[in-house]
C-alpha cells in the first residue's frame, strides 16, 4: 500500500453556480472571408495537444460526491469533492499512468481503471486494463491485483456489486497456465479476493446483477465462429439458450434488461439481418427494445442496473430516449437547459435527480457540469481545454456530398475561427480511424489545431463507417483503396465545385486506418494532394493480416476476418493486396510523406511505418519519419502529442501554406 499526499492537488471545482442554459455568445463583431482567420490570434499549438484538464467525472450513489481526472502536463490525478460547493474530499496523484475510467465502490472507495501495455508469454505485447483502489479515509492506492498470484494483470468485463451486504469489486482474470478466465470478487476495504465462477476455455463475459447474481455469459470459439448465450441453472452449472456462428461481429452482450429475465444483446438474431440491440430472454426468446429505431449505446439505471433508456448519434449530435419516467423527466428539463449545446449524459445519482452532463457549443471546446433537479441549479466543474476562448472555437458545419457512383457520403467540416463566408481555403481532409467507427459534430482537438491554423479540415464519413446504418457499413467490404479511398477525394472535388476550398491546396492527414488513407492518397491518387501525414498508419496489408496472425497464434480468427472483409482479402497470402499496400507502391508518391508512429504501439505494429520510410528511400522520394518513444497506438501521452501536433502543422505549412 502506498500514501499519496495531497499537498499539490489542485482544486477544480468551481464555487461559482452558473446556469446551464447560459451560453457564451459568439462575438458578433466576427469578419468573413477566407483570409480572415489569422485575424483571430490562435493559442499555443500547445493548447490543443495538452490531455483534457478535466474528465471522467463521476457522481457518488447519492449525488454529494464527485470523482474527476484533472491533468497538468503528464502528470494525473484523481480528485474526489463535495457537491455543491467543492470542498475536497480525498484523491490521488496517480503520475504519467493512462486513465481510463471511474467507478465507484461505496460511498468511501473509488476504481481507478488504468491501462498498460504488457508483454504475454511468447512475446505478445497487449494492452491491458488494470485496476487500483483509492480508499478514501486515508487516500492510499492499492492495486487490485496485490493479493493475486498466478493471473495475468488484466481486468475484463468489471462490475460493481452488493455482495453479503457490501460493495465489491467483480471482475475476470486470466490465469497463468491455461489462458482460462475466472470470475473475481475483490473486497475493497480488505483487498482480498475470492473466486466466484471458474470458467470454461471460451467463456468471454458475464451479465452480473448489482446484487452479484450471474445472470448469464457467453462463451465464442475463435476457430469456428459458435457463439453461445448461457444462463445460470445452479452453481456452477450453465446451459446453453440461444447460439449463432458468427465468424466476424460475435454478439455483444450489454446489460440486464428492464424487467430482470432478459439481456441486451448486440446481434443478427437472423443470417442477414442488421446487428441490432435487442433483448435475449433467459429463455432464448427474443424480445424489441422498449425503443424505436437501432441505438447506438443503451443506459441502465444507476442503482437496479436494469435497462431504462438509449441513446443514438445523429447528424447534429446525440439524443436520448427514456423509459423510466423520471429519468425521462430529468432529460427533458437537462435538453431545456442546454438547447443548442449537445449535452451528452455521464453519470448520475441513485435517485436521477442530479446529473453530469458534458456539453459542448459554438462558443466553448466542453465542459462538465454539475445539474441538481431539485435544487434548480447547474455548476460548471471543469473545463477541457480552459485555455481556448470562445472566438478561437472553429465552426463545425454539417455537410453531404454526392460519391461517383451516386452514394452520399455525410460528414463535417471545420473552419478557420472568423471564417463565416469560405471561399478558395486551404484544406486537409482527415479521415477517421477504425474503418468501421464514425466522426461525430464535437469539438475535436486534431481537427480544431488545424483550423486554427488558417485551414479548412473535412472529416467524411466515407463508405465502411459505422453508425450511418447497415448499407452505409457494408458498401464499404472489399474496399480499402477502392471506393473508401475515392469517396475522400469526390469530398475534395464538391468542395471545390461549391468554391469553398481551393484544389490546388490540398492535404490528407489520418491515424490508424486514416493514416493508411493518407498513405493511400499520396501513392494512389496523383494530382490530388500535395503532401500526407500519416499517424501509425497501415502500410503493407499482407503484412499486417500476417501479424494480427502471428499475435492470434492462428491465421483463422476473429481479428483476420474483419480484415479480410474490409480489405477484400481472401487471407495473409492474398498478393492481390499488394496493389493496394503503399509500400509497395512508393515509387508511385507524388508528394512529401511525414511518417509519425508511437514506439508501444500494440494494434498497429510500428514496423509498418518504418517499412513504408524504407520503400520511400529506396524509391528516392520526399519523407520524414518522427519516432514517438513511449506512445501508443492513442497517443495517450500529452508531450508525444503535442510533438505530433507540432509536425504535422509544419509539415503541413512548408508544403502547403495557408496564407
Amino acid at each position: 500500500m502506498r500514501r499519496l499526499a495531497l499537498a499539490c492537488l489542485a482544486l477544480v471545482v468551481s464555487a461559482t453556480s452558473t446556469g446551464a442554459q447560459e451560453a457564451v455568445a459568439p462575438d458578433a463583431a466576427r469578419e468573413t472571408g477566407p483570409t480572415l482567420a489569422m485575424s483571430i490570434t490562435p493559442p499555443p499549438l500547445e493548447v490543443y495537444g495538452r490531455l483534457p484538464a478535466y474528465e471522467l467525472s463521476v457522481l457518488s450513489a447519492a449525488g454529494d460526491r464527485v470523482a474527476h481526472v484533472v491533468t497538468q502536463g503528464e502528470v494525473r490525478a484523481v480528485l474526489v469533492n463535495t457537491l455543491p460547493g467543492g470542498e475536497l474530499v480525498g484523491g490521488a496523484r496517480v503520475g504519467e499512468v493512462k486513465i481510463r475510467d471511474l467507478a465507484w465502490v461505496g460511498p468511501d472507495h473509488l476504481l481507478i481503471i488504468t491501462s498498460a501495455a504488457m508483454e504475454y508469454p511468447g512475446g505478445l505485447e497487449v494492452e491491458v486494463a488494470q485496476g487500483e483502489v483509492l480508499d478514501l479515509a486515508n487516500n492510499s492506492l492499492r492495486s487490485v491485483f496485490q493479493n493475486l498470484s498466478d493471473v495475468y494483470r488484466n481486468m475484463l468485463s468489471v462490475h460493481v456489486a452488493q455482495i453479503d451486504g457490501k460493495p465489491q469489486i467483480v471482475f475476470e482474470a486470466q490465469n497463468d497456465d491455461t489462458y482460462q478466465i475466472a470470475l473475481y470478487a475483490l473486497d475493497p476495504v480488505t483487498m482480498r479476493s475470492r473466486v466466484l465462477e471458474r470458467n470454461q476455455p471460451n467463456t468471454r463475459s458475464y451479465v452480473v446483477t448489482p446484487d452479484g447474481r450471474r445472470l448469464a455469459r457467453a462463451n465464442y470459439r475463435q476457430n469456428d465462429g459458435l457463439w453461445q448465450f448461457q444462463v445460470e441453472q445452479g452453481p456452477g452449472a450453465w446451459r446453453t439458450v440461444w447460439s449463432t456462428t458468427a465468424l466476424v461481429d460475435p454478439p455483444v452482450m450489454g446489460g440486464e434488461g428492464p424487467e430482470g429475465d432478459t439481456v441486451a444483446v448486440l446481434a443478427s438474431p437472423v443470417a442477414g439481418a442488421p446487428a441490432i440491440w435487442r433483448l435475449l430472454g433467459l429463455d432464448g426468446v427474443w424480445r424489441p427494445l422498449p425503443f424505436e429505431g437501432d441505438p447506438s449505446s443503451l443506459l441502465y439505471h444507476p442503482r437496479t442496473g436494469r435497462l431504462i433508456g438509449a441513446a443514438y448519434r445523429e447528424a447534429e449530435g446525440w439524443r436520448y430516449e427514456f423509459s423510466d419516467p423520471g429519468a425521462a423527466r430529468t432529460w427533458r428539463s437537462i435538453e431545456r437547459a442546454f438547447q443548442g449545446r449537445d449535452p451528452q449524459l455521464v453519470s448520475w445519482s441513485d435517485d436521477l435527480r442530479k446529473t453530469m452532463v458534458f456539453s459542448w457549443g459554438p462558443t466553448d471546446a466542453g465542459a462538465y457540469h454539475f445539474v441538481d433537479l431539485d435544487a434548480g441549479r447547474a455548476d460548471v466543474l471543469g473545463e477541457q481545454y480552459p485555455d481556448i476562448g470562445p472566438d478561437q472555437v472553429a465552426e463545425i458545419r454539417t455537410i453531404a456530398y454526392e460519391a461517383a457512383d451516386g452514394m452520399s457520403i455525410p460528414g463535417y467540416l471545420t473552419l478557420p475561427p472568423g471564417v463565416t463566408e469560405p471561399r478558395g481555403l486551404p484544406l486537409v481532409v482527415f479521415p477517421h480511424g477504425g474503418p468501421a467507427v464514425r466522426d461525430e459534430k464535437q469539438f475535436d482537438w486534431w481537427a480544431q489545431a488545424m483550423a486554427s491554423r488558417g485551414y479548412a479540415v473535412l472529416q467524411p464519413n466515407f463508405r465502411g463507417s459505422s453508425g450511418l446504418g447497415l448499407d452505409h457499413l457494408e458498401a464499404g467490404y472489399g474496399e480499402w483503396g477502392r471506393k473508401m479511398q475515392t469517396d475522400l477525394s469526390d469530398g475534395v472535388r464538391w468542395l471545390a465545385e461549391q468554391g469553398i476550398v481551393d484544389p490546388a491546396r490540398v492535404c490528407i492527414v489520418g491515424a490508424s486506418y486514416g493514416g493508411y488513407a493518407a498513405l493511400a492518397g499520396a501513392t494512389m491518387e496523383s494530382g490530388v494532394y500535395r503532401c500526407a501525414v500519416s499517424v501509425a498508419g497501415v502500410s503493407d496489408l499482407r503484412a499486417m493480416l500476417r501479424w494480427t496472425a502471428d499475435r492470434m497464434g492462428r491465421s483463422n480468427n476473429a481479428a483476420n476476418r474483419y480484415w479480410n472483409r474490409f480489405m477484400g482479402a481472401e487471407g495473409v497470402g492474398d498478393r492481390s493486396l499488394d496493389q493496394r499496400s503503399p509500400a509497395q507502391l512508393a515509387d508511385r508518391a507524388a508528394a512529401p510523406i511525414l511518417l509519425i508512429h508511437g514506439r508501444d504501439d500494440t494494434v498497429v505494429p510500428y514496423s509498418q511505418t518504418s517499412t513504408m520510410a524504407s520503400a520511400l528511400r529506396r524509391a528516392g522520394k520526399s519523407y520524414q519519419l518522427v519516432e514517438l518513444e513511449g506512445e501508443d497506438h492513442w497517443l495517450s501521452r500529452a508531450e508525444t502529442r503535442q510533438r505530433m501536433l507540432t509536425e504535422t502543422i509544419a509539415f503541413l505549412e512548408t508544403h502547403n501554406p495557408a496564407n
